[in-house]
C-alpha cells in the first residue's frame, strides 16, 4: 500500500514554493517580451486600463506554454541544488535512500503537471487564443488618440494630412492651418489654408468638426472637366469662417471572434483532426482531377489516354465534393504509323507562317504553364493549411513531454552541481531554455514549410533532449563526477599525453627504513625489465605493423606500477639527494596512440581506411618515441640512484 512519508513532504514542500516563484518570474518576463514586440499596437490609441488588462490577461494564458518548461528547470535545478549544498541528498544516500526515491513524489507531481498541460492546451489555450488575437487585431483597427503635433504632417486622420505649425495648449485653438483632403485620391485632392482654427470630437466619437477662419480653400475639377483638355480647371474660395465635418471613429469595436475562431489557433484536438481530414480529402480529389485532365489532354489532337466505357463521377471545383456520375463513350484510338515529323509543318509555309506557328505554339505553353503554376498555388495553399492544423495539433503534445523531460535534466542536475539559489541555477536553466527553444523553433519552421514532416518537426526538440536527461539522470544517481575539471584534465592527458611532473617531498616521519641492498636489487631490476620492454618494442614501426601490433600497453601498465612501487619505497629514504633525485624518475604514461588496435579486425580495417589512418600512425610514432625516450630516462635514473644508495651505505 502506497503512503506518503515525511520525506515525500518534505521534498514537495521544498520544490512547490519554488516551483510557484520561477513560474511567475518566467510568465512575467514572457509577457514583457510580448508587451515590446506589441508595444506599437498598443500605445498612443487612447485604450483603457480594462480593455488592456484583458488583453494582458489573455496573453499571459497563451505564454503559459513558454513559461511551464522554464520554470520546471529552473525550479528543479534550486530545490535539488539546495539539498546537495546542505549535504541533505548526502544524508539521504548514506541512508540507502536512493536519488530516484528523493525524486518520486515529484515525478507524479509531474506526470499531474503535463496531464493538466494537456488538458489546458487542448480546452483553454484555444480559447485563450481566439480572444487575444481578437483584440489585439480590434486594437491595431482602432484609430489613434488625437493628438496634432507642432510643425509636422499629421496623417493619421483617414483621408487627410493636416499641417498645424503652432496651438494654444489652453484654448485649444490651432494656428497657420493646412489641410490636404486625399480622400479622392491624389490626383484629385484639394488643399485649404486658415489662418487659425479649432477641432472637437463629436459626442459619438465618429466624426471630427473643424472650424477654420480667415482662410482659402483650392479644389481640383478635373472630373469635372473633359478628358481631353490641357488645362485643367480648379475652384478657389476665400472664407473669414468655414465648418467641416471630417468622418474619424475614435470608439473601441471588437472584432467578431468567429473568424479567428475558425482558424487553427482557436480550435482543439477534435476540430484540428476534423480540419485535417477534410482538407486532406480536398487535396486528394485535386489531384486526382488534375492529373486525370493531364492525361486527357489532346497534343497535336491526338488524345492519348484511352477513356473507358463506364460511369465516373464528377467533382464539384467549389466544394470538392462528389456532384453526379455520367457516362463517358470510349474515344477512338488514334493509330500512328510513325512518329509526327513536326518540321515538316515549317517546310512548306512561308517565314511568315512559320514565325506565326512558333508565337502559337509560345502563348499556348506559356498559357498552359500558368494555369499549372496556379494548380500548384491552390494545392500548396491546401497543403500548408494541413501542416498548420497539424503543427497545432502535436502541440498538444509537446509541452506536456518537454515539462517531464526539463524536471529530468534539472533535478539530476542540481543533485550533480550542489549549488542553490539563484546564480548558478539561474545561467543553466537560460542556457538550456536557450537551446531548447532555438532547436523546437528550427524544427516548427521546417515542419511549417513542409521540408520535414510534421511530428518529425515538432519532436525535434524532444528528441534532442531526451538523451541529456537520460545522460544527467543515469550520472546523478551513479554520483558521478560530469562537472569535475581533474576528471576531464586526466582524461586529455590520458588520450593526447600532456607530460605530469612528479613530486616527492622529504618524510619526517619512516614507517619503514630503505635498505640499500634491497633498493640496489629493485632498481636493477627495473632496469632489466625496461631494456626487455625496449628490446621487444621496435623503435620505428612501420604502417602495418603499427596497426597490427603498436606497443604492448598491459606490459606498459606493469612496468609503470613497478616505477611507482619503487619510487614509493625510496621516497622512505633519509637522504635529501635521493629524495630530490627520485623527482627526475619520469610518470610513464599509456596512451591510446600507443596501441591503437588490440583488436586484429579494427587494426585492419583502419589499414583499409588509408588515408586516415595515416594521420594517427605518424602522431602513434611521436608518441613511442616520447616513450621511448621516458624509458631510457628511467634507466638513467635508476643508475644515478643505485650509485647515490651504495656510496650512502660504503
Amino acid at each position: 500500500m502506497f503512503r506518503i512519508k515525511r520525506m515525500d513532504i518534505f521534498i514537495l514542500q521544498s520544490f512547490v514554493p519554488l516551483f510557484l516563484m520561477t513560474f511567475c518570474i518566467c510568465l512575467f518576463i514572457v509577457l514583457m517580451q510580448f508587451l515590446w514586440r506589441y508595444i506599437d499596437d498598443l500605445v498612443g490609441k487612447g485604450l483603457g486600463v480594462d480593455v488592456i488588462a484583458e488583453l494582458f490577461f489573455y496573453a499571459a494564458l497563451t505564454m503559459i506554454p513558454m513559461a511551464l518548461p522554464l520554470a520546471i528547470l529552473l525550479a528543479s535545478l534550486m530545490t535539488f541544488g539546495n539539498l546537495g549544498e546542505q549535504f541533505e541528498l548526502t544524508a539521504m544516500k548514506a541512508s540507502g535512500i536512493s536519488l530516484i526515491r528523493t525524486m518520486a513524489p515529484l515525478i507524479v507531481l509531474m506526470v499531474l503537471v503535463a496531464t493538466g498541460a494537456f488538458f489546458f492546451q487542448n480546452n483553454v489555450l484555444p480559447i485563450a487564443q481566439t480572444k487575444m488575437w481578437t483584440l489585439l487585431y480590434s486594437m491595431r483597427q482602432k484609430s489613434p488618440e488625437l493628438e496634432i503635433p507642432e510643425g509636422v504632417f499629421y496623417d493619421q486622420i483617414p483621408g487627410y494630412n493636416l499641417f498645424v505649425q503652432e496651438k494654444n495648449r489652453e484654448t485649444g485653438v490651432l494656428y497657420d492651418m493646412m489641410i490636404y483632403d486625399v480622400s479622392r485620391g491624389f490626383e484629385n485632392s484639394s488643399i485649404i489654408l486658415a489662418d487659425s482654427g479649432k477641432m472637437t470630437i463629436t459626442p459619438d466619437k465618429t466624426h471630427l468638426f473643424l472650424r477654420l477662419w480667415k482662410g482659402e480653400s483650392f479644389e481640383n475639377l478635373k472630373d469635372a472637366g473633359a478628358s481631353n483638355m490641357k488645362n485643367v480647371p480648379y475652384r478657389r474660395e476665400t472664407f473669414d469662417t468655414k465648418e467641416i465635418m471630417l468622418r474619424f471613429d475614435a470608439n473601441f469595436n471588437r472584432m467578431d471572434e468567429q473568424g479567428m475562431r475558425n482558424q487553427y489557433v482557436g480550435k482543439n484536438m477534435a476540430e484540428l483532426q476534423a480540419t485535417i481530414d477534410s482538407v486532406g480529402e480536398r487535396v486528394d480529389s485535386l489531384g486526382n482531377r488534375y492529373g486525370t485532365a493531364l492525361r486527357e489532354y489532346p497534343f497535336f489532337n491526338v488524345v492519348n489516354y484511352r477513356l473507358p466505357e463506364g460511369a465516373i463521377t464528377v467533382i464539384n471545383e467549389d466544394t470538392g465534393m462528389p456532384e453526379e456520375e455520367v457516362k463517358k463513350v470510349r474515344m477512338p484510338d488514334v493509330q500512328m504509323a510513325k512518329p509526327m515529323d513536326v518540321d515538316s509543318l515549317f517546310r512548306g509555309s512561308s517565314s511568315g507562317y512559320t514565325l506565326n506557328y512558333l508565337n502559337l505554339a509560345l502563348s499556348k505553353a506559356q498559357r498552359m504553364k500558368q494555369e499549372y503554376e496556379y494548380k500548384g498555388l491552390v494545392l500548396a495553399d491546401e497543403m500548408k493549411s494541413i501542416r498548420r492544423h497539424a503543427i497545432e495539433l502535436q502541440k498538444k503534445f509537446t509541452l506536456s513531454f518537454a515539462c517531464i523531460i526539463f524536471f529530468f535534466i534539472g533535478a539530476p542536475l542540481g543533485a550533480i552541481i550542489r549549488k542553490g539559489g539563484l546564480g548558478t541555477p539561474l545561467v543553466i536553466s537560460v542556457f538550456l531554455f536557450i537551446f531548447y527553444y532555438i532547436i523546437d523553433n528550427m524544427g516548427y519552421k521546417m515542419a511549417r514549410d513542409g521540408k520535414v514532416e510534421v511530428w518529425e518537426g515538432m519532436w525535434l526538440s524532444a528528441a534532442v533532449l531526451l538523451p541529456l536527461g537520460v545522460f544527467f539522470t543515469y550520472k546523478a544517481v551513479n554520483d558521478s563526477a560530469v562537472f569535475n575539471k581533474d576528471a576531464y584534465i586526466n582524461l586529455f592527458r590520458k588520450f593526447f599525453g600532456v607530460s605530469e611532473t612528479r613530486h616527492v617531498e622529504m618524510k619526517e616521519v619512516f614507517m619503514t627504513e630503505v635498505e640499500p641492498l634491497v633498493a640496489t636489487e629493485r632498481l636493477e631490476k627495473l632496469k632489466i625489465r625496461v631494456n626487455e620492454y625496449l628490446a621487444a618494442n621496435p623503435p620505428k614501426q612501420s604502417y602495418t605493423a603499427y596497426w597490427l601490433k603498436g606497443y604492448d600497453r598491459d606490459e606498459l601498465h606493469s612496468l609503470r606500477e613497478e616505477v611507482e612501487s619503487d619510487v614509493e619505497y625510496l621516497s622512505n629514504s633519509r637522504e635529501k639527494m635521493v629524495v630530490l633525485k627520485l623527482m627526475d624518475m619520469p610518470i610513464l604514461r599509456s596512451l591510446w596512440f600507443h596501441e591503437p588496435s588490440r583488436r586484429k579486425w579494427l587494426g585492419i580495417t583502419m589499414m583499409i581506411v588509408f588515408p586516415l589512418g595515416i594521420p594517427v600512425w605518424l602522431y602513434g610514432r611521436k608518441t613511442q618515441k616520447q616513450l621511448r625516450d621516458e624509458l631510457a630516462t628511467v634507466i638513467k635514473v635508476s643508475d644515478e640512484l643505485i650509485a647515490l644508495v651504495n656510496k650512502k651505505s660504503n
